[in-house]
C-alpha cells in the first residue's frame, strides 16, 4: 500500500470553492476508486488556510487510475484556489496491516 500526505495552502477568499471541490474528490475517491482505501482532508489547527490530504492506495496503478476519474477533474478544475505549489510526501503503510481494516483489499 502507498500513502500520500499532500499539503496545500489556499487563498482565503477561495475557501468555499476549494472545500466544495475537495469534498467531491475525497468522497468520489473513497466511493468510486476501487484502489483508493482512504482519502481524508484535514485543516491545520494553527493556519486555517493550510489543508492536508491523507490518501491511501493499493498501489501505484491505483494512484494513476485515481487521476483519470471525474471527481479528480473537479479538483484539478480549481487550481486557482491554491496559494503556491502543493507539497507531496510518499509513504508506505506500516500499521494497521490487517487486510480487513482496509476493506477493499
Amino acid at each position: 500500500m502507498l500513502a500520500l500526505w499532500v499539503k496545500v495552502r489556499i487563498k482565503p477568499d477561495k475557501r468555499e470553492r476549494f472545500l466544495k471541490a475537495i469534498e467531491v474528490d475525497a468522497v468520489g475517491s473513497e466511493g468510486d476508486d476501487p484502489g483508493c482505501l482512504r482519502f481524508n482532508v484535514l485543516q491545520d489547527a494553527k493556519d486555517p488556510n493550510v489543508y492536508y490530504f491523507y490518501e491511501v492506495y493499493k498501489d501505484e496503478a491505483a494512484i494513476e487510475a485515481h487521476r483519470t476519474m471525474p471527481h479528480y477533474e473537479v479538483w484539478r478544475g480549481v487550481a486557482d484556489v491554491l496559494d503556491g505549489p502543493t507539497e507531496r510526501l510518499e509513504c508506505t503503510s506500516v500499521f494497521p496491516k490487517e487486510r480487513a481494516y482496509w476493506g477493499k483489499l
